[in-house]
Order: C-alpha cells, then structure tokens, then sequence
C-alpha cells in the first residue's frame, strides 16, 4: 500500500510522529520519501498519483476538492493524528475518501485539565493565590472560606456533551457536584448513558451553576454564541471555563461582566483571535487566568495520538470496521 505524510511547510508533523512513529509508519507502507506541503504538489505529482493513504496531523494542508481529484485520484483514507478535522475534512468526505482522526484520544487530556481547571475555580485557588501574593494571608483566606464554596453540593455547568464534554461529565461524577449539561442534540440513549435525568437551557446553566465549562461544537451556528445576556447572569463570584473555541465567545461582552463583579473568574485555554490580541481587554483583567492553548497533548504525550492513527491503519489494511472514522452527519456536531 502507499502513502505519504502530508504538513504545511514548518508544521509539527515530526513533533507527533516522533520516537519512532514515523519509522514504524515507513516499515509497513511505501512511504514517499518527502513531506508533502502546499508547495511541492507539481514536483511530487507522478508519486501521488498511487498514494492510498495519508498520514497527518495539526497543520493538514486544506485540499481543495479540486485539488484532490487532481493530485490523489487513487486515495481512500486520512488519518489525522490530532483532534477537530473541521478545517479540511470535506472536500475528501465529498470525494469518498475516509477520514480517522484522534478525537477520542484527544478528548482524556483535554478533559483532565477542564476537571482540574473546575475544582481550582470552585475553590477560586488562582484569585486566592493572587491575593495572597499581592496582599496577605489573611486576605485571601476570606476568599476561600467566604466567597468561593469549593466542591460539594456545587453546581456545575457543562455546555456540550461531545466527546470531551462527555469525558468531563463522566469524570465529574466521582466529584460530590450538581451537574447542568446544556446540548440541544444529545440522544435520550446517550444521557441514559451518562446517567442524566435532564438537560437544562443556556440561561439556567449561566443563571444557577457555580462554575460553567465550554465543549460546544465549533461550527458558524456557533459563532458568537455566548455573549453578554448569558455572563451577566453568572452570579457575583463564578467561574467560566474555555478549553473548548474562542469564537464562540463575545470577547468584549465577557470583559464587561467580569469588570461589573471582580469576583468572578474566567479561566481561557483558546481565545479568538489566538493567539489573543495584544490590546485585549481580557489580557488587563486580574480575574482572568489565560493558558497558551495546553489543555491537549504536550510534549511526549502527542505520541499517542500518531500510535492511535496507526493503529486505525492496521484496522483499516485488514478491511476491519475502523474504530476512529468521522462521518459528515457528525462534522455537523463536533468541535
């Protein structure tokens, strides 16, 4: 079977692919020998002509439908080492070429770090921490004994049940919290799953929970979503955590509510534009806590991404069902 890897120019195919993943890659295919870019389709035209499969990662060249038919007529599957296929993946599906990606894989790290990033906001660590280096111990402590009310019995918010709102639900029901999960296309089969009695409405989550955690599908429906109506109805000390898509957020209109309270808090892992602008008003704000996008894999943790893409490979070589494959019914839900 052949294949080749397929990167923008200076993209981190090497980064997910490393410690011995691309050679295992190159043992069981005919590999072209060079990366393929946006830049040297023309010089490697004759070898594409007979790739079946393609290997890549964050930084996939978005193939035109034209563009495929023209420089891969012979390819049947893509296996993408990363997470949201949602940049690149159409013009292939519209061609009949499948698509695996490391969703499932992806979503455990993403919905460690949200969990973490929960119980610090519910026990408001980070203002208390900052308090405390800028004032006393003292006036911090009236932070976490007085304002912010920890885990029990606390409401908490999840926006989407995909596969890493799922992920944090599940994660959560070891914690003693009251879960409100807003997803206006989750199945009764899936909440019977997740052991939901219910689902609630963006306004009673942003109205009642303690802390509220983005995972909506990033799609132009999206866009925007979350504005001023829904964060002025957080109460004076609550906590709104993103790890899910900037441009679902009204950045101007979060800014405004959390100068209205100080007490509330938001903690950013993506932004719109990213990285943020420079003259943002979340970037002056004291209650907010940004991180460089880190809630996914880092450093040798991203190998796994690639050995769940091999794996799908083997899968795939040996006609099995393919465990990974993103469908275009579900583009129309996920992130």
């Amino acid at each position: 079977m052949n294949g080749c890897f397929v990167c923008k120019e200076g993209g981190r195919l090497h980064y997910t692919y490393g410690n011995g993943r691309h050679e295992t890659i190159c043992e069981r295919l005919n590999m072209c020998p060079d990366i393929i870019t946006e830049h040297n389709l023309e010089q490697h035209r004759a070898a594409l002509r007979s790739v079946d499969v393609i290997f890549c990662t964050w930084d996939m060249v978005p193939f035109s439908f034209s563009q495929l038919s023209e420089f891969f007529p012979s390819l049947k599957a893509v296996f993408y080492a990363a997470g949201s296929v949602q940049y690149f993946a159409r013009p292939f599906m519209d061609r009949g070429i499948r698509v695996s990606s490391a969703w499932q894989t992806m979503a455990r790290p993403v919905a460690e770090f949200t969990v973490a990033m929960i119980t610090l906001a519910n026990k408001g660590a980070l203002p208390a921490m900052r308090r405390y280096q800028t004032q006393s111990m003292a006036e911090s402590n009236k932070l976490t004994r007085l304002v912010y009310p920890g885990t029990y019995q606390t409401a908490v918010g999840i926006l989407g049940a995909g596969a890493i709102g799922s992920q944090v639900i599940q994660l959560l029901q070891a914690y003693p919290v009251d879960l409100m999960v807003f997803d206006p296309f989750i199945t009764p089969e899936k909440m019977r799953g997740l052991g939901l009695a219910r689902t609630y409405s963006l306004e009673e989550v942003f109205s009642s929970c303690q802390t509220i955690s983005n995972h909506i599908a990033n799609n132009p429906q999206t866009v925007g979503m979350l504005n001023y109506d829904l964060f002025a109805r957080m109460n004076k000390h609550a906590a709104f955590i993103n790890t899910g898509r900037g441009a679902q957020v009204v950045e101007a209109d979060l800014a405004r509510a959390l100068r209205e309270e100080p007490l509330r808090q938001a903690y950013l892992d993506v932004t719109w534009p990213e990285p943020i602008a420079p003259d943002s008003a979340l970037r002056q704000l004291p209650n907010v806590f940004i991180t460089p996008h880190i809630a996914g894999y880092a450093a040798q943790e991203v190998n796994e991404l690639a050995d769940s893409m091999i794996e799908e490979f083997d899968r795939f070589s040996k006609g099995l069902p393919l465990a990974r494959e993103v469908t275009p019914a579900m583009l129309e839900h996920m992130a």
